[in-house]
């Protein structure tokens, strides 16, 4: 059952990572100049309100160095840096067979 999920949220992930690439090349060809837009930029556009209460709870109750160098890294890539990878290890976990038994040798 968490592999269907692996698979279903790796899918969409991919499929996002794909839309979004098609966005920043269409962007590039009309700007004759390469224009990607971050991740960060879209969450905003979304749920600004989402993206500071993230930021204020995890600078507040995890760790501050979190935020500043890891997600907010994160944040200035480009839409299908960060989810393509991410979806295709998703991917990967959901069709691995995890294996209980030893292997046997011939």
């Amino acid at each position: 059952m968490i592999r269907f999920f692996l698979r279903l949220f790796g899918l969409a992930l991919v499929a996002v990572a794909l839309v979004t690439i098609v966005l920043d090349g269409t962007q590039t060809i009309a700007a004759s100049a390469w224009s990607t837009t971050p991740l960060g930029q879209y969450w905003y556009q979304i749920s600004p309100t989402s993206l500071n209460i993230t930021q204020a709870a995890i600078q507040r109750h995890v760790n501050p160095v979190l935020w500043d160098p890891v997600l907010l890294t994160l944040l200035v890539q480009p839409v299908w840096v960060v989810a393509g990878p991410l979806g295709f290890l998703l991917l990967w976990l959901g069709e691995r067979r995890w294996s209980r038994r030893r292997p046997e040798f011939v």
